[in-house]
């Protein structure tokens, strides 16, 4: 398949919130208690919200920026691509990078909406039906065809949480973001039948559970002292421990329909995983008591499972071994692990030297993306202006150029200093 003829659909990137974003969708009585966006003195930008503080706005946020100027930057709305936050420049940087659609993650609310958890349930309700509204009306309803919507959850009541996903639904939302481990957030865990209401929620709308890496708050340190390279090598296992919590929970089993995405996991991990969970169902499910109905453990996880990839040369290779209707790409914009604006670039290369087919490009690509999400994006774009070559012919001169955006150049034994004493704040945290 020659490069422009693909197609793109990337099930995981982000939204940097703009700052007037509850402005049409909050009752007009909580308006004075909404998050707002604050600058501060120096530069940057904090969402708060009651006592709360979120620095950083824009972490992480470094798409076309030079890797120097990775780590804790950027601080400020001012310091990153303004498709980070606005749709309509989000759109040219979708074009200019050949991709057809994106589905979206939050940032300042957290990946499961825990900042929005209060004491009073109706306020906090309002907080994430207002987010909600907000992403689906004004950034996704900008550019019908162009986004996954997706919902953040009422992750403190799981009645509440099971209406919100069939209110959502009538809108057309198919994507429920979702925590890798309640529990560790002090909520009960996949086991717990407490999400019982959850679980057919998703069931009877057709609602992915997107299960995001990191979305628990916890992080894969061996010590405090780790360089940060030891986090980022390790933050798949966030995703390895949620596939097997969930795969060995009764949910799965109680709900054959149940659809659930490893979000940012990688792939490559897959093969040893499914040998692994097929060879533990073996020698001990007489003892534990498992029992998936005649099935295997691995024929299960292909039965629920969607999983993703951003560059992950061994996951294509082994496509057959994890299932090639269980992956889809994804761009992870305006991260640092994305590929952006050189994605077709990078990915073909990796299809072509693993001689992929056209048949798997089109199902990793979009194909299965379309399926699971119950989203089609070609009632809104003609397919043949949906392809990579296509989209960047209609970017026309949108600049995608390499740019040094910070205001201040830290040196890097200062960011990684800060960024051991965020690792050494949260492990005391979370073991607090």
């Amino acid at each position: 398949m020659d490069k422009n003829d693909m197609i793109l659909i990337s099930v995981d990137d982000h939204i940097i919130e703009p700052p007037d974003m509850f402005k049409n969708h909050l009752p007009s009585k909580y308006a004075d208690e909404a998050p707002r966006l604050v600058h501060l003195e120096g530069g940057a930008d904090v969402w708060k919200f009651r006592d709360t503080v979120i620095p950083n706005v824009a972490l992480n946020a470094v798409a076309g920026r030079p890797k120097e100027e990775y780590g804790l930057e950027p601080d400020g709305l001012d310091e990153i691509r303004p498709g980070c936050f606005d749709v309509d420049e989000r759109i040219k940087d979708m074009n200019a990078g050949g991709i057809l659609a994106s589905m979206n993650f939050p940032s300042f609310p957290g990946f499961a909406g825990r900042l929005f958890a209060t004491e009073d349930s109706d306020f906090s309700l309002a907080l994430v039906q207002a987010y909600n509204d907000w992403h689906i009306d004004e950034w996704c309803g900008a550019y019908p065809g162009r986004f996954i919507p997706m919902a953040l959850p009422v992750i403190w009541d799981a009645e509440l949480c099971a209406a919100e996903v069939r209110r959502v639904a009538e809108k057309g939302v198919h994507s429920l973001t979702f925590s890798e481990n309640p529990a560790a957030l002090g909520y009960p865990s996949f086991h717990d039948p407490h999400w019982n209401p959850l679980w057919k929620a998703l069931v009877d709308t057709d609602t992915v559970l997107s299960v995001h890496i990191g979305s628990s708050g916890r992080l894969s340190i061996p010590a405090v002292d780790s360089p940060p390279d030891v986090m980022i090598t390790l933050q798949p296992l966030n995703i390895v421990q949620a596939a097997a919590d969930l795969l060995w929970s009764r949910p799965v089993k109680d709900h054959p329909d149940l659809k659930i995405a490893l979000s940012e996991g990688g792939t490559g991990w897959i093969p040893y995983f499914l040998d692994r969970v097929d060879r533990t169902f073996e020698m001990h499910s007489t003892w534990t008591m498992q029992d998936f109905g005649g099935k295997k453990p691995s024929e299960i996880f292909r039965d629920h499972f969607l999983t993703c990839f951003i560059s992950d040369p061994v996951g294509v290779r082994l496509r057959h071994e994890i299932g090639i209707d269980n992956i889809s790409w994804e761009m992870d914009y305006p991260h640092s692990d994305s590929m952006w604006p050189d994605a077709p670039e990078i990915l073909h290369a990796l299809l072509e030297r693993e001689q992929v087919p056209d048949e798997d490009i089109d199902k990793m690509t979009h194909l299965n993306a379309m399926r699971w999400y119950s989203f089609d994006p070609f009632e809104h774009v003609p397919r043949e202006k949906a392809t990579v070559g296509a989209l960047r012919a209609a970017a026309g001169d949108h600049d995608v150029s390499i740019q040094a955006r910070s205001h201040k150049h830290t040196a890097a034994a200062d960011k990684l200093a800060a960024f051991s004493e965020q690792i050494k704040a949260a492990t005391a945290h979370t073991a607090s």
